[in-house]
C-alpha cells in the first residue's frame, strides 16, 4: 500500500497528533533541567515549577491597585479586542467580497483597489492607526481589520467569482435577479469559505492585536508579555505565550465545528 493512502481513523489521529507535542514538552524540560544544573538561576528555560510560582499571583490574586485579577482582565480584554475586530472583518468580507464576487462591473472597477490595499504589511500603518484613532481601543481593533479584511474580501470574491457558471445560468433560465443569484446561489457556498478565512486569520490577527497592545495598552496579552520583557520574566512569558496558542487553537476547533455543523455538505468527503 502506497504511503498516500493510508488514512489513520481518528483515534489514531489523535495519537499521532499528541507525539509532536510530547516530544517538544520533553525536550524544554530536558533542556531547561540541564540550564538550571549548570546554572540555578538560570531565566532563559525556566522550570515548570518556577512557571506555576511566577504564575500564582496573577492567577488567583486581585492587583492591588486596580482590584483585578491580572491575568483573566488581560485575557478578557484581548479577547473582546480580538472578536470585534474578527466581527468586522466577516461582516465586511460577506458583504464587499459577495459584490465584488457577483456583480463583475464592480470587480473590474475596485478589484485592484482591494489588492493594493490587501498587500499593505498593516504593521507598518500602526502609527498612522495610532493617530488617527489615538491611543484607545479604536486603533486596536482597526488594525485587526486592516491587516485582516482585505485578505478575507480578496479570497471571498474570488471564491464567489468562480461558482461553476452553469449555477448562475441555471437560476437566472428559473427568473432569478441579480439579488436573488446572490442570496440563493453565492451566499450558501461563500459562507463555508468565509469560516474557513477566518480560520486562518487567526495567526495574524494574534500577532496584529499583541503588536498594537505592546505599544499603547494598560491591560491585555500582548500588554502584559512586553511588560515583563524587561524583566527577562521567561516564567511568565512562556506561560502566555502558551495561553495564546491555546486560546487560538479553541477558536479555531470552534469554527470548524461550527462548519462541519451548520454546512456539512461543504466537508463531504473530509475526516
Amino acid at each position: 500500500m502506497r504511503w498516500v493512502n493510508v488514512r489513520p481513523n481518528r483515534r489514531s489521529a489523535v495519537l499521532l497528533g499528541t507525539v509532536p507535542l510530547l516530544v517538544a514538552l520533553i525536550g524544554y524540560l530536558i533542556a531547561s533541567a540541564t540550564r538550571h544544573a549548570a546554572n540555578a538561576s538560570d531565566k532563559v528555560l525556566p522550570t515548570p515549577a518556577a512557571m506555576a510560582d511566577a504564575m500564582r499571583g496573577l492567577l488567583f490574586d486581585a492587583d492591588p491597585l486596580s482590584g483585578r485579577i491580572i491575568f483573566w482582565a488581560d485575557t478578557v480584554a484581548s479577547l473582546e479586542r480580538l472578536f470585534l475586530g474578527l466581527g468586522i472583518c466577516a461582516l465586511s468580507a460577506l458583504l464587499v467580497g459577495m459584490v465584488l464576487g457577483v456583480l463583475p462591473a464592480v470587480r473590474a472597477t475596485f478589484g485592484a483597489f482591494v489588492t493594493t490595499i490587501a498587500v499593505i504589511p498593516p504593521i507598518a500603518l500602526l502609527p498612522v492607526l495610532f493617530i488617527a484613532f489615538g491611543l484607545g481601543e479604536t486603533a486596536k481593533v482597526a488594525l485587526i481589520v486592516v491587516g485582516v479584511a482585505p485578505f478575507l474580501i480578496r479570497d471571498l470574491a474570488e471564491h464567489v467569482a468562480a461558482l461553476p457558471q452553469e449555477q448562475l445560468v441555471k437560476a437566472q433560465t428559473l427568473g432569478a435577479s441579480s439579488w436573488q443569484l446572490a442570496l440563493r446561489v453565492a451566499l450558501p457556498q461563500a459562507l463555508p469559505r468565509l469560516i474557513a478565512g477566518l480560520r486562518l486569520s487567526l495567526g495574524p490577527a494574534w500577532v496584529y492585536l499583541i503588536s498594537a497592545e505592546a505599544i499603547a495598552s494598560d491591560v491585555g496579552l500582548g500588554y502584559r508579555i512586553f511588560l515583563v520583557r524587561r524583566y527577562l520574566s521567561m516564567d511568565i512569558i512562556i506561560p502566555y505565550v502558551a495561553w495564546i496558542s491555546l486560546l487560538a487553537i479553541v477558536t479555531d476547533v470552534l469554527l470548524m465545528q461550527l462548519s462541519r455543523r451548520a454546512f456539512a455538505w461543504a466537508h463531504q468527503g473530509q475526516r
